[in-house]
């Protein structure tokens, strides 16, 4: 079985490429994730969801619910938690007697109130038999309790947990009956193994009841709370639901179900969509303190007028050591009751967030199709192309997001398609990378043997010098690199082949110059050459032969380029011209076999060699071909052509460095024109550090209309946007008038 699935796999591979066989087996397995759903999944879409709450939270413009809230100052007004029934009674007459349209109870009344006068005179012994009776005579505080409740309508709160294991009753009130629409919805909804019921006389003296449990999600933050569950093997309404059910009258609410689970519940007259379980979606508003009324204020009496009229009323918690405190999307610690409120809220203003189950579908569909468009686009569009608009794409898709969330309450998980869609992008760079780095080791391989043939000569005399180890000299190191690598590679996606005869193709006659003038190729690094002169065997004359091999270097691809443009003329091929840049810096360096006991290479360290690399770097942002160091300006200037470029910093060291450019031989070039650009060339630069801008841009401007066939267009753009830039911007008062680089 699994080597069919391998041997069908390698013919994919083999008719469609590697890269693209494994992004789309990538994509497959990111279908197959969705359907699976895990966690990190699961919370990424949560976490999206998250997002948009906090950037644009529910805005409330009526407040149809109250909070009674048992808190800090009612418990140090009134005694500690659980209070006598007899408050709890006076609290239910306060509220109706204030005008409210029901009341409903985030708190279960488990156990029989143990101040009732006749469990009080049970547990005190000492008490005479007179005064025991007459206890015994007076009426339990769950009875008033009770009988409050007979009078009101009030919906008692039911909880899925007994955390102290309390017998649980098994003869249920009848609670309020409820029909469904579409099939069975108990394999769907919440469940819970217990049911923890009110004591059997407030159940029914109660006109409603209701679980007021919630399950978080699996980083403990309440997104969505049920309308309807089942406990105890029982279909059971939420607190919330049967406070509606209550508060109007009706005597059963409505479930709605489909093929995909619960699609709605029916309460007083309002269809409410849900998910699939029967949850609802809250859109939350900040933590709000009008929402509140402190439970001692209902008892005293002191209630303003009017606060709770017409109002759905909670009867909950939000102190501290009663422990029922959630987080939520927009604060970590909120209270429990006021999740409930809120809910209420989101019903009766029609604001519920909606997520349909054909969107899942839908993510799904977005995501395989924008995968695929990236497998196919990427080999045709290149990279950066797909990537632009892969990018363009989320903007949209995220957008689309956010108008549905905005508009219509509608959750769309944009984060899905555009994650995977991302890793496919990824899963295909990176195998174009690699195919890309074993096409450039195949070249430093085959071009290993460029190495110094008085080197190979030493080391046949004399073997003891492959020891470990090395000497300090003077030497002119040299960097070369062919420039928009990247962007020529990329035309030979499909053809390797072709991309390793043209490295060849360039790097031979590169190497060969080097060779010529007796430079030793230390490596090659993909595209580029480092190369040395002066070790192993001395040479007085290293800093002009380094320079010299670069401008054979120059010449030689030139005349490659001319080869390659008539054959692309012929072919009808793209044709991209290769371009060099160099760097030559001479100094001190420790020059010899670096490397371990095993396997060590002829090789050249110091400080000189890192400046020789960061201004071949260079030479592509003055427009110039060939940047060397002060040190090689100085030991040539007599037999080359020198133009001083800039002065600049480096990153990493304090001391600026002089960089110029080899315009060519002295004796090969039109030494009067030389003569004339580089007097020039040096006034603008000393008015460009004067700050004399107005002098420097005219004598640009000379050497511009001159030009003297040195090719110094770009060099002349460089400094004509920087004396703009500084005429709009002045430096700061200690400039001097060097220039600091940014990157290596």
């Amino acid at each position: 079985m699994f080597g069919w699935i391998y041997n069908r796999f390698k013919g994919i591979a083999q008719r469609f490429g590697w890269g693209r066989a494994i992004a789309l087996t990538v994509l497959f397995g990111f279908v197959m994730l969705r359907a699976w759903d895990p966690v990190p999944l699961e919370l990424l879409r949560l976490k999206s969801f998250d997002l948009y709450q906090l950037l644009k939270p529910r805005t409330v413009t009526q407040r149809p619910v109250v909070i009674v809230d048992i808190d800090e100052p009612s418990l140090e007004a009134l005694g500690q938690w659980p209070w006598p029934r007899t408050l709890m009674a006076k609290l239910v007459d306060e509220v109706m007697a204030k005008g409210a349209v029901a009341l409903a109870f985030d708190i279960v009344f488990a156990e029989p109130d143990r101040t009732s006068p006749h469990l009080i005179a049970e547990a005190l012994p000492e008490l005479s038999e007179a005064a025991r009776n007459e206890m015994r005579k007076a009426p339990s505080h769950d009875t008033i309790l009770a009988e409050a409740l007979k009078r009101s309508r009030v919906v008692l709160g039911q909880s899925a947990y007994n955390p102290r294991g309390l017998k649980l009753r098994k003869d249920p009130v009848p609670r309020a009956g409820y029909a469904t629409v579409g099939g069975d919805p108990r394999p769907y909804l919440l469940t819970f193994p217990e049911l923890l019921p009110n004591i059997a006389e407030l159940e029914r003296a109660a006109k409603g009841r209701g679980m007021f449990s919630i399950r978080p999600d699996a980083d403990g933050v309440v997104r969505r709370v049920p309308t309807v569950l089942v406990a105890d093997d029982r279909v059971v309404p939420s607190l919330t639901t049967e406070l509606l059910r209550v508060a109007t009258g009706q005597g059963a609410f409505l479930i709605k179900s489909d093929a995909n689970g619960v699609r709605s519940i029916v309460v007083a007259g309002v269809e409410v969509p849900t998910d699939g379980n029967g949850k609802l979606w809250i859109h939350y508003s900040p933590h709000d303190p009008q929402r509140y009324v402190s439970a001692k204020d209902v008892i005293d009496g002191t209630v303003p007028a009017g606060k709770l009229a017409n109002k759905l009323v909670l009867v909950g918690t939000s102190a501290t050591g009663l422990f029922d405190l959630r987080a939520t999307p927009l604060d970590p610690t909120l209270p429990g009751v006021e999740i409930h409120a809120q809910l209420l809220e989101n019903i009766l203003a029609k604001s519920t967030l909606d997520r349909p189950g054909y969107l899942v579908g839908a993510e799904v569909s977005l995501a395989f199709v924008v995968g695929i468009a990236t497998i196919v686009l990427i080999p045709i569009l290149g990279a950066l192309r797909v990537f632009a608009l892969g990018l363009s794409l989320a903007l949209i898709v995220g957008s689309v997001s956010w108008l549905l969330f905005t508009r219509q309450g509608i959750l769309f998980d944009a984060a899905y398609p555009l994650a995977s869609s991302f890793v496919v992008f990824l899963v295909l760079v990176f195998v174009n990378y690699l195919r890309e780095e074993a096409q450039r080791q195949q070249i430093r391989d085959a071009f290993g043997q460029y190495i110094s043939p008085a080197l190979v000569e030493q080391l046949a005399d004399n073997p003891d010098r492959l020891a470990l180890g090395g000497e300090t000299k003077q030497m002119t190191i040299l960097f070369s690199d062919v420039r928009e690598f990247t962007s020529i590679s990329e035309q030979y996606k499909r053809n390797p082949q072709g991309l390793t005869m043209l490295m060849n193709r360039f790097l031979t006659p590169l190497s060969d110059a080097i060779m010529e003038h007796r430079g030793t190729i230390d490596k090659y690094m993909g595209d580029n050459i480092m190369a040395f002169w002066n070790a192993p065997l001395d040479d007085d004359e290293h800093q002009a032969r380094a320079c010299d091999a670069a401008l054979a270097m120059v010449e030689r691809l030139e005349r490659l380029n001319v080869e390659r443009q008539s054959e692309a003329a012929v072919s009808g091929e793209t044709y991209i011209p290769l371009d060099v840049g160099v760097g030559i810096n001479t100094g001190e360096c420790v020059v010899g076999n670096m490397g371990s006991e095993l396997r060590f290479d002829y090789s050249v360290l110091g400080d000189c060699v890192n400046l020789a690399s960061r201004l071949e770097g260079q030479s592509k942002a003055y427009g110039v071909t060939i940047i060397v160091g002060s040190s090689t300006a100085e030991a040539v200037g007599d037999r080359f052509c020198v133009l001083g470029l800039d002065s600049i910093r480096v990153k990493g060291k304090a001391e600026p460095e002089d960089i110029y450019t080899i315009l060519g031989r002295y004796d090969r070039i039109d030494a009067h024109g030389y003569k004339w650009l580089k007097d020039a060339f040096g006034e603008m630069r000393a008015a460009y550090r004067g700050q004399d801008w107005e002098r420097a841009q005219r004598i640009l401007q000379a050497c511009r209309e001159r030009q003297n066939g040195f090719g110094l267009a770009a060099l002349y753009d460089v400094y004509d946007t920087r004396i703009r830039g500084f005429r709009r911007t002045p430096p700061p008062p200690d400039w001097d008038g060097v220039f600091t680089m940014d990157s290596k």
